[in-house]
């Protein structure tokens, strides 16, 4: 899977504007105020600023952030990063680690998840649908480092490959169904990290995860409110995100 990570870059410019563009890309980027040809951004070394029409703007490397809020395509709801880094730590994930996921959706967590297990770790990553398992496929593409994601057009329910998994995540709208198959593939005390939008699949989920013997670590939510950027008037935005999902987490236990 060829990389373009190194031709994404971020314009930044007066009003909040932000704008994620594709180097490779011939089209003419355009801005507020004008445009500009991909020719010329090329020769701007990230960190450093051009004028168009008296207005200046920066130019940025694109990191996982904004490549997954304001490039990544998406026709499902995704993992966002208030959980995303949350879940890693909660599941233990650093370089080298074989980490299995459910579905796959767009593919936002796939590609944070491959940045994190590094080049000598791997995701198993399964999708279903194959119009979000096609679209994934294309986002990954644009985006990842490192050839360390093996993709599946199935649902875990006919059965997961893998064995001795370092942690699974699972986003599915019914976890509590596929949970024998999760353990199957977990290692002995692998973490499991589960994500559902509705307070009665986290319990279906708790009831189905003591069931299978798993050990309940944690129920959780996570909110993020964000500020006005104005020194002289500091305090919060007027609007935030108030739900996304419920997390749980667990340990296969023999």
């Amino acid at each position: 899977m060829d990389s373009k990570i190194t031709t994404k870059r971020v314009i930044i410019g007066p009003d909040n504007f932000k704008k994620v563009v594709d180097l490779s890309s011939t089209s003419k980027i355009g801005l507020p105020k004008g445009q500009i040809d991909t020719d010329f951004l090329s020769q701007i070394k990230p960190g450093n600023s051009f004028e168009v029409h008296g207005v200046k703007y920066y130019v940025l490397n694109c990191d996982t952030f904004d490549y997954i809020m304001h490039s990544l395509k998406r026709q499902t709801q995704i993992v966002y990063p208030k959980e995303g880094a949350y879940i890693a730590m909660r599941l233990d994930i650093f370089p080298g680690k074989r980490v299995g996921e459910a579905g796959t959706g767009s593919g936002a967590f796939t590609v944070y998840l491959s940045r994190a297990v590094g080049p000598y770790g791997r995701v198993y990553t399964y999708e279903q649908r194959e119009e979000f398992y096609k679209l994934a496929q294309k986002n990954l593409s644009e985006f990842l480092e490192f050839d360390n994601v093996i993709m599946y057009n199935k649902s875990i329910n006919d059965g997961i490959k893998e064995r001795d998994l370092d942690a699974f995540f699972l986003d599915v709208r019914k976890p509590w169904e596929v949970l024998e198959e999760v353990k199957k593939a977990l290692k002995p005390a692998g973490h499991l990290g589960i994500l559902v939008p509705t307070t009665n699949q986290v319990s279906e989920s708790l009831a189905a995860l003591e069931k299978n013997g798993f050990y309940i670590s944690e129920v959780s939510e996570i909110m993020l409110r964000k500020y006005k950027l104005i020194p002289q008037r500091l305090r919060p935005e007027d609007l935030m995100v108030g739900h996304t999902g419920y997390l749980i987490f667990a340990r296969k236990l023999e």
